[in-house]
């Protein structure tokens, strides 16, 4: 989600997420779905699953903030 659309989130939002796409996908056409993600990112920065990825942004991932507005990094 991070990569793809901008939105940091953890562990249990990204697991909230894959079950609702695979809702999704099995839903009846013009269905309607509500899904919450439960959690932010920040907690797992100091963690092993951030391991190796740089710390500066890339040109790309600073083009998927510019298109966050309310959740630009100063």
């Amino acid at each position: 989600l991070a990569a793809e659309e901008g939105i940091f989130v953890g562990i249990s939002a990204g697991a909230t997420f894959a079950a609702a796409m695979r809702a999704a996908a099995e839903a009846a056409p013009g269905s309607v779905m509500l899904v919450m993600l439960p959690d932010t990112g920040e907690r797992y920065l100091s963690t092993p699953l951030f391991e190796g990825i740089a710390e500066d942004m890339s040109e790309e991932e600073r083009e998927i903030m510019r298109s966050t507005p309310g959740y630009q990094l100063g």
